[in-house]
This record gives C-alpha cells, structure tokens and sequence, in this order.
C-alpha cells in the first residue's frame, strides 16, 4: 500500500506532528508499506527516508512561526500526488493541506486525519475565561460548517481516541472513527532514571539535590498554557519551597515563557531536546510532569510521561485529560493556575505517602498497534472503495 501524506504542519523542528511522520515512516517500513509525506519546504526536494520519503514544496514561512510554512500553490502538490499514484492520500490538517488533499485528483481513498482542534487550541484559550464552551462553539459555528463540508470530501476522519471521535460527531463532522495514537513504549521506561542527569537538572533550576524535580514539555505556543504552568508552579511552591522546574521545547512563545520563567525562583527554560533517548531519561528521573494545554488531539507527551512512570498534573479537557486516566495523575480545571497549584501539591503528597491515586485502565498504546490499525483500516476502505465488502460502518 502507498500512502501519500499531504501534511501542512510538518517541519523537522516541528512537535507531535514530526514525532507522528517519523513514526509513521518507521511503521511502513517494518510492515511493507510506503509513505510519502508531501510538505511545505524552503524549496522543492525530494529526501528519501526508510519507509518512504518527503517530497518538499517550495512554500513562504507562516507569519506567527517560522519553523512552518505553508502552502502556496497546490497544483505541485497536486502533480507529485499524480507522479505517486498512491492508493490512499491523507489530509493531516482542516486547513490548507487539508483542501489540497480532498481537491487532489485520482480515485484513491481519502482519509482526514483530525491532528488539531483549532477550537480548543485558539477560541477556547482566548475566550474560555469570560464565555462558556457551549456558547464559544456556537460562535464559531462556520468553522464547523466548514470542516462537515470539508471532511464529507474524505472517506474517513481518523482521530486519535474515543473522546475526539464523540467529539466530532456531535459537530456533524463526516464519519469520525477512533484508531488509538500511540508512542515509541520500547523507548520510554521507568529504567531510564538517570541520577546524575536529575542533579544536573536540579542544578540548572538553582535548586537542592533534593528538590522535587517537575517538568513541563512541549512546544513553547499560547495554546500549551505556559502561563498556567509556571503560575501554578510559583503558588505550589509557595507551599513548597523545594519545588523545581523545567521547561523543555522551542516556539513563537519562547521569549514570553522565558520572561514570566525569570521572575519565578526555581525555573529553568531549557530549550529543545532533539535526542529521543535523553528525552526518555529525563521523564523516568524527573518527579512530576506539569501539563498545561487542554486542546490536545491525543497529548504524546502525557503518554511518553506515563509510560516512563511519571505522574501527571494535567488540564480536565481534551486528549491530556482522557490519557491522564492511565497513569498516576491528578487534573485541574484548565487555565486555573490555583487548581493547577492544588494538584501538584496534592499529587505529590499522595505519591510521598504511597497514596497513589487508581489506575484502572490499560497505559497508553504502542505506535505499533496504531500505525497497524491504521493501514488495516485503510486496507478496509481500499477494497471496500473497489466494491468487494459492504463500506465500513459510520
């Protein structure tokens, strides 16, 4: 099977979506498949990668973030899909890769998968403190016009959990189906503790070898409530002196997050981690992770940090709030910087007192298990599309 990936978010210093397309690469390759990842570049290229390759466009930066960029002519896209012939084409975004994807010629099977709720990220930050969602939703109630009539252009809407298919559906979105996301478990482990990283860790934020070490990670943009985190964290350690903080990822808001870290005592931005594996040892000797974004489709970074055997303090909405149900976790109301601060209190309570609140469900996924539910559901459409079975319930 071919699959053609007409990604609009994808850059190589990108977050989720980058950690996604490697994956996903990853999984072609050890199942026989082929992925083709057409993205917005500085020029046209090709570059071959195991399982596939990227086939780069010549596209102008996006304004607000300059580690994207953004499609401009679709007729290249266009013909690179043609020159592929692929038997399925993803749109990996409701916005302009998205159109490019649903508009591309050919008779292959079309599939829209649902990587960001524009609404959660954006109109529910901006507006959640003075208006409900229920109201927020209705005010922007074209966009959602515009994304049923877009994906009644795709086969499918793949979301990454059962929570964001409900969600979609109540919309009127086209046939949302949940294929579970998952994450690299043979790469994040509770072994990976390292005490000597911890300690340097430690030691960056200026505090005791100690200190509760909490971490924040992910990209440095207004959607991941950095401002609900480190306020959180500055009223938790009110209570707390030996509380620590550090912030890892790169992003537009990296000035402002540097700016409000600087007046708290005990933070430390730390900028991007690109190594896979000391990423995995940071989460397994880090204390606590600190989550402030309640948009997230399915929050990989929630799941890296509780397969590591990291507690959670995570937002009560969107997919960081469903994932924190698999692991030791506490929730807050999101955007409330003193909930915020009551959940990293309590939860490190509980874990000193080996109080550890219950866990009954199964951790999160492996990409293995999501990536081969994926190309099988695609297998489903392909020869459902070539009229040999009945189509796939709605």
């Amino acid at each position: 099977m071919k699959i053609v990936d007409i990604s609009g978010f994808y850059s190589e210093t990108g977050g989720g979506v980058a950690s996604y397309v490697r994956q996903k690469l990853a999984a072609a390759a050890r199942l026989g498949h082929e992925v083709v990842v057409i993205a917005p570049g500085a020029e046209s290229r090709e570059e071959r990668r195991t399982g596939g390759k990227i086939i780069w466009v010549a596209s102008p930066p996006m304004p607000f973030d300059s580690n994207y960029r953004v499609f401009f002519s679709a007729r290249e896209a266009w013909r690179a899909v043609a020159a592929e012939a692929p038997d399925v084409i993803e749109g990996s975004s409701p916005w302009r890769g998205g159109w490019i994807a649903a508009n591309a010629p050919g008779d292959a099977v079309k599939s829209l998968v649902f990587h960001q709720d524009f609404i959660a990220g954006y109109p529910y930050t901006l507006l959640g403190g003075i208006m409900e969602r229920p109201r927020i939703d209705k005010l922007f109630d074209a966009y959602w016009g515009y994304v049923r009539r877009l994906s009644a252009q795709f086969d499918v809407t793949v979301t990454g959990g059962e929570w964001l298919a409900e969600r979609l559906k109540s919309f009127g979105v086209h046939r949302p189906i949940a294929v579970p996301f998952g994450i690299e478990t043979d790469l994040f482990s509770p072994a990976r503790r390292d005490e000597s990283l911890r300690r340097e860790l430690l030691a960056a934020c200026g505090a005791a070898p100690d200190a509760k070490l909490l971490i924040a990670v992910g990209r440095l943009h207004p959607e991941k409530r950095h401002r609900t985190i480190i306020e959180g964290f500055a009223l938790a350690r009110g209570r707390r002196p030996d509380l620590a903080l550090a912030i890892f990822g790169d992003g537009p808001a990296r000035a402002t997050v540097a700016r409000r870290a600087a007046r708290v005592e005990g933070v430390h931005v730390a900028g991007p981690v690109k190594d896979r594996a000391r990423l995995a040892a940071i989460y397994a000797s880090a204390d606590l992770l600190v989550h402030g974004s309640g948009a997230e489709t399915y929050g990989l970074v929630v799941a890296e940090a509780i397969t590591s055997g990291l507690p959670v303090v995570t937002p009560d909405t969107g997919g960081a709030a469903d994932l924190a149900k698999r692991g030791v976790s506490a929730t807050y109301a999101t955007g409330d910087a003193s909930a915020c601060a009551e959940a990293i209190c309590s939860l490190l309570a509980a874990k000193e007192a080996g109080r550890h609140p219950a866990c009954d469900l199964a951790p999160p996924s492996s990409a293995d298990t999501h990536f081969t539910q994926l190309f099988d559901l695609y297998g489903r459409l392909i020869e459902s599309k070539r009229g040999s079975q009945a189509p796939l319930a709605a």
